[in-house]
C-alpha cells in the first residue's frame, strides 16, 4: 500500500504540497509517483527566483523507466531548491516526503485547498481506497 501522509495536500499529477508556518510551501512527488517511475537518476530543477503559474512545468524527473514533467501545484516564486538531489537523486525514491523534497515556493495566491486533493481523495485517485 502506498504511503500517503494525511497532513499534506496532493495534485492529480502526483505532486504533494506542505504549507510551512511562514506561508511558504514545500513541493515534491508522491510515493506512488516515485514507485511508478522506478529508480530516479536525475532531477531537473528550476532556477530560484522564477515565477510559475499553477499547472506549469517546473522541472523534470528522470528514471530508469521514463522522464516525467513536474507541475506547479500553486502559482508562485521558487525560493529554494533541494540541491542535494543534484548528487543524490535517489533520495526521491528513499524518502519522497522528507529528504526527497524538490522545491520551496512563495505562493502568489492564497492556497485554495478546493483545487488540491486531501490524502483521502488522492488515495481514491490512485485506486487505493
Amino acid at each position: 500500500m502506498t504511503n500517503v501522509p494525511t497532513e499534506l495536500f496532493y495534485t492529480k499529477d502526483h505532486e504533494w504540497i506542505k504549507q510551512e508556518s511562514d506561508g511558504s510551501c514545500i513541493v515534491g512527488i508522491t510515493h506512488h509517483a516515485q514507485d511508478s517511475l522506478g529508480d530516479v537518476t536525475f532531477v531537473e530543477m528550476p532556477t530560484i527566483g522564477y515565477n510559475f503559474d499553477r499547472g506549469a512545468v517546473f522541472g523534470v524527473v528522470e528514471s530508469v523507466k521514463a522522464a516525467s514533467d513536474l507541475y506547479m501545484p500553486l502559482e508562485g516564486e521558487i525560493i529554494e531548491i533541494n540541491e542535494e538531489l543534484n548528487d543524490t537523486p535517489e533520495k526521491v525514491n528513499e524518502d519522497p516526503y522528507n529528504a526527497g523534497w524538490m522545491i520551496k515556493i512563495k505562493p502568489s495566491e492564497e492556497i485554495c485547498t478546493e483545487k488540491l486533493l486531501t490524502s483521502e481523495n488522492y488515495k481514491k485517485e490512485i485506486g487505493e481506497s
